[in-house]
């Protein structure tokens, strides 16, 4: 079940007023609307600190250095460490689109691929069948498909698309590429015209995941839009990031460390 953000607000309850100026002090008190806590006017949302990036320059780069933070942010600005594996890759019970392969890419973290099968659950109680494509990717294997895609057209133009190596999500073995028969099984912007690409569009959210390279949003994400990739980010922040229609990005502009 879909889980709500539940703002508390106080309701005063009058009685006894006879004047017309008692009953306009009343309605007043009474549609008013709620005072926020002032520490989240001030701050907005507040997150465990331990969810934002512990970074280190290295060679120029942000190198992340708590890689196994399950809201951990990776992008073209923070990088993970190149000989990072998580310690926790483990094959989700899903069907794959390359069928019982034992790859790289079938994996996941252990609490993504727990998350990723009761998605798939989901999808298949309303009659949708999915199934996963690229899961966990080394940094070794994203330089091949970075240099195949820079060899195909040219580096500019792969890098619209496919990430250098270390600065890509599925290094953190917290994203699935997923697609459908009814897709061929690609990964491509027609997915989102499937029945299935609409049904992970919009609920997705409810199982921890998040549709990480949306449309309209390519200026903050650096990346085209992807609707075959999903990124697990865990219940709370993953409605928070759909209700708002924010990336993963946005989220951590608005949210504060707890103190």
């Amino acid at each position: 079940m879909k889980k709500n953000v539940l703002t508390l607000a106080a309701v005063v309850l009058l009685a006894g007023c006879t004047s017309a100026e008692e009953e306009t002090a009343t309605e007043t008190e009474q549609t008013a609307p709620a005072e926020k806590p002032a520490a989240e006017k001030e701050t907005g949302p507040v997150i465990d600190a331990s969810y934002f990036n512990e970074l280190k320059e290295v060679d120029g780069l942000q190198v992340i250095q708590n890689p196994e933070n399950p809201l951990v942010l990776v992008n073209k600005e923070f990088a993970l460490p190149s000989a990072y594996t998580p310690p926790d890759l483990v094959r989700p019970n899903v069907q794959y689109s390359f069928g019982d392969q034992d790859i790289e890419k079938s994996y996941m973290r252990r609490e993504a691929a727990a998350a990723l099968e009761t998605l798939f659950k989901g999808a298949k109680e309303d009659g949708q069948y999915l199934f996963a494509v690229s899961g966990y990717r080394s940094y070794d294997r994203q330089e091949e498909i970075l240099a195949a895609g820079a060899a195909a057209s040219s580096e500019e133009e792969a890098l619209k698309s496919i990430a250098p190596p270390g600065m890509s999500e599925h290094q953190s073995g917290l994203a699935m590429d997923i697609s459908s028969e009814s897709n061929g099984f690609e990964l491509n912007q027609s997915f989102e015209t499937t029945a299935e690409g609409q049904w992970l569009k919009d609920h997705a959210h409810e199982y921890g995941f998040i549709l990480r390279y949306p449309k309209g949003k390519e200026d903050i994400t650096q990346y085209i839009y992807e609707p075959w990739h999903f990124r697990y980010v865990g219940g709370d922040a993953a409605v928070m990031i759909y209700e708002n229609d924010w990336t993963l990005e946005d989220y951590f502009e608005q949210v504060k460390p707890a103190e």
